[in-house]
């Protein structure tokens, strides 16, 4: 999975020249490195191990180009994740693990739905944690000239916890260089790593313990609320005013109440803001988001992923299956790109004109659906992309 890389990775490397340097001669580029990583204080010895047999991967190129599965729309992609084993799988590993969960619950505030959901959609509970060489992906990544000042800091990362005994230059992950059952990346796990079956390493590919608990202080430092939900399925008027939903507008629940919009089941969580989601319109799925729920976003960048973690984590602490509602289908590859490059003629930034729906392709559609008079849900339609 597209993950997003630690805010702090991105300031280290733009504190550092060296860290621009991308593309050229692959030998010369691992040279570069090499001393950089004995900059690290690494030895010479160390830096050559970790560094024994580097090769770029051309896969890994070709999967940082990928987006296909990032155009399912959100019941698609939701119903696809969220299956029935996954759903008895996730429910039997919540009882075997349930001391662990009990930890990361008292130690971090982390809710064991939240942290079994990422566990289970990244990797299927350990049974598949990627098939690229974790060290080669990250050189290859920062080689290409697309995004160095990300990788190359991940690179220096994984040096420091090879030369800790923490990171073997043979294991596989995911493309983008997450490691393990919750696939976090190098500099997460020099972070947030921890040693939860108290064996003194940090082994987030073998450890279940230490997967979880790492993935646990992981969110906390990136700003999880001890105690808060996240997600809860909502019931909707007719009469909403449409603009006001999506992530940028946020009111307590006691005015969103006042507005006619309640919990499908129980209430509203007091005393808290948050946000009406609306993943396909206003004719789809709806939910409130509270803040917890934007903190995932620092773990993947996929709205769609987003919310389907968040939506499974609920199922698991046992909420019903969403009402799907009659939304219009999700529009072609060809048209969500002429609406994309329209959008961008009229001034609105939508990112890449890559055919996904993203935040800033679903904000400029609702601005535009406001222009025009239209409901502002955000959701694109053919109407819409005639009208422009």
């Amino acid at each position: 999975m597209r993950q997003l890389l630690s805010a702090l990775a991105l300031l280290g490397a733009i504190a550092s020249p060296a860290n621009a340097l991308c593309g050229g001669n692959f030998s010369d580029f691992v040279a570069a490195l090499k001393t950089e990583i004995r900059a690290e204080g690494l030895s010479a010895q160390q830096a050559d191990a970790f560094l024994a047999g580097v090769v770029q991967d051309a896969r890994v190129l070709r999967a940082d180009r990928a987006q296909s599965f990032f155009r399912k729309d959100f019941i698609e992609f939701s119903r696809l994740l969220v299956s029935a084993n996954r759903m008895q799988v996730g429910t039997a590993n919540l009882a075997k693990y349930a001391t662990i969960f009990d930890r990361a619950e008292a130690d971090y505030g982390v809710s064991r739905g939240v942290l079994t959901a990422f566990w289970g959609l990244e990797t299927d509970f350990g049974a598949f944690q990627g098939d690229f060489n974790t060290r080669d992906a990250l050189v290859t990544l920062a080689h290409d000239c697309r995004r160095p000042e990300l990788f190359r800091p991940q690179i220096l990362a994984a040096a420091r916890l090879f030369a800790q005994g923490d990171f073997d230059i043979a294991g596989v992950g995911a493309w983008a260089g997450e490691i393990g059952q919750v696939q976090m990346l190098p500099i997460d796990i020099e972070r947030n790593g921890v040693d939860g079956d108290g064996d003194g390493h940090v082994n987030l590919r073998g450890s279940a313990a230490d997967a979880v608990l790492s993935g646990a202080k992981m969110l906390k430092s990136l700003g999880w609320r001890a105690g808060e939900p996240w997600l809860q399925e909502i019931v909707v008027p007719d009469g909403l005013d449409w603009a006001k939903t999506g992530l940028e507008t946020q009111l307590s629940t006691a005015d969103w109440a006042k507005r006619g919009v309640r919990a499908r089941e129980g209430s509203l969580a007091r005393g808290l803001k948050g946000s009406v989601v609306l993943p396909m319109g206003r004719k789809g799925p709806a939910f409130m988001a509270y803040p917890n729920f934007s903190v995932l976003f620092e773990w993947n960048q996929s709205f769609a992923y987003v919310t389907t973690a968040a939506y499974y984590a609920t199922r698991l602490l046992g909420a019903p299956i969403y009402q799907a509602g009659n939304p219009d289908p999700l529009l072609s590859l060809e048209d969500m790109k002429a609406l994309q490059t329209k959008l961008a003629a009229r001034g609105y930034d939508v990112g890449e004109i890559d055919g996904i729906l993203g935040a800033l392709t679903r904000a400029a559609v609702q601005k535009e659906q406001a222009r025009l008079g239209l409901p502002a849900d955000a959701w694109p339609t053919p109407d819409l992309l005639a009208r422009i």
